[in-house]
């Protein structure tokens, strides 16, 4: 389980699967670790050779000042696939790691085979949201907004059924860095993708739950609509659907990337 170097920021990277597969890039949410795609590790690693990581703020690896943008971000995972000798990946990211993947695909087009960005957006017009969440963070801690955000997270149904699941994600937040999650909160602020859209050109499925509140339905679709040839599934999830729907999310990632180009 290396640490890789990103211009002075150690990143916490960990593989498994056969050396000799295709890769596959999983990039987690806002507040979480590379451990939010445990429901995935099993089948994905049966066809690909899978690198998770924490993104700088959170988990394992450092937490430099922010405030951080999406280029950085993107650049970190660039520097995870040469520290690795990656010449070429798939990726799959979720809100963040969506975003991520959106710059990238932009940006660095040749290092991507194919892109699946979930449960994402590409831009927030609401600022006020964001600072307001900020500076609660700031003033309160992650503890204290633990609870609104498994709201966010998942749909009611998915805490009645699941309560260990809701208590394993909870701790996964409330041990975020607060630095850490403030200045990601602020790349995302801060963030507006839309201009990037119309020039992804690497073959993209736009992923979603149809019950989420915190990257909407219409903030997907608007994804989907605005790269060419985009492909999309809707998943009776909210924010966090690979958590709460892992079987579906798992088959519907899988079938597209493995699916044939003929």
């Amino acid at each position: 389980m290396p640490t890789i170097d990103a211009d002075g920021c150690p990143i916490y990277v960990t593989v498994e699967g056969r050396d000799d597969a295709p890769v596959l890039m999983l990039s987690n949410s806002l507040g979480t670790t590379h451990a939010m795609w445990q429901p995935q590790l099993k089948p994905f690693t049966q066809h690909f050779r899978l690198v998770r990581f924490d993104r700088r703020g959170h988990g394992g690896s450092g937490v430099p000042a922010g405030p951080y943008s999406m280029e950085r971000l993107g650049r970190d995972a660039l520097a995870v696939l040469d520290a690795l000798g990656i010449r070429k990946a798939n990726w799959c990211g979720l809100s963040m790691g969506g975003m991520e993947g959106m710059w990238l695909g932009a940006n660095a087009p040749e290092r991507l085979e194919r892109i699946v960005l979930c449960n994402t957006s590409s831009y927030f017009a609401d600022k006020k949201m964001w600072n307001d969440r900020l500076r609660f963070v700031r003033e309160n801690g992650l503890a204290a907004m633990v609870a609104a955000n498994m709201e966010r997270w998942f749909t009611k149904g998915f805490h009645e059924r699941d309560p260990k699941a809701i208590a394993w994600m909870s701790e996964m937040f409330v041990a975020t860095p607060v630095a850490g999650y403030i200045a990601c909160g602020e790349a995302v602020r801060d963030m507006d993708h839309r201009p990037l859209l119309p020039k992804i050109a690497v073959p993209t499925m736009v992923l979603y739950g149809r019950h989420d509140p915190a990257t909407t339905p219409e903030a997907n679709e608007y994804v989907r609509d605005h790269i060419p040839g985009a492909a999309l599934t809707v998943l009776e999830a909210a924010h966090i659907s690979n958590v709460e729907q892992p079987v579906a999310f798992s088959n519907a990632v899988l079938e597209f990337l493995t699916r044939s180009r003929s």
